[in-house]
């Protein structure tokens, strides 16, 4: 994956503090989410800001999606998240579809180790249900293109 320019200031100084591969492990989780954001109908084109102090990515333009933060886990220094609104039912959805391949912080994360072999395909899956969340409930999944 190449590495996406930043268009926001105040986030790219955040991802320059972090520690190298904790800092090439969110690299890829960005990315991934702005090709997912690509790749799913409905959503549009993505905005990048800082919330809590972390980098978030928020369907501003189109309003489809619940917003996605990521950051490093402070108490583990070698651990990541992709945090989701504790309020959805996101994380319990993640959990139906994929109890094995991810470890989840209670209501609210998808937890990674920089040594995991992450589940691009679910991954991606599971972050087009979060940028469709807001959209009518319909039967089928958001359809997502391969990449």
């Amino acid at each position: 994956m190449l590495e996406r320019a930043f268009e926001n200031a105040e986030v790219e100084v955040v991802f320059h503090a972090y520690p190298g591969a904790l800092r090439e492990n969110l690299l890829f989780l960005r990315e991934l989410i702005f090709e997912t954001a690509l790749a799913t109908e409905g959503v549009g084109e993505l905005e990048e800001v800082l919330k809590w102090g972390q980098p978030s990515y928020v369907t501003a333009q189109t309003g489809s999606g619940s917003t996605i933060r990521i950051d490093q886990v402070k108490s583990t220094p070698a651990r990541y998240a992709m945090y989701f609104h504790c309020q959805t039912n996101l994380i319990a959805t993640f959990r139906e579809f994929y109890p094995k391949e991810f470890r989840f912080g209670g209501n609210r994360s998808i937890l990674f180790d920089c040594g995991d072999q992450i589940s691009d395909q679910a991954l991606r899956h599971c972050v087009a249900l979060a940028l469709t969340y807001h959209l009518k409930k319909s039967a089928k999944p958001p359809a997502v293109k391969s990449i």
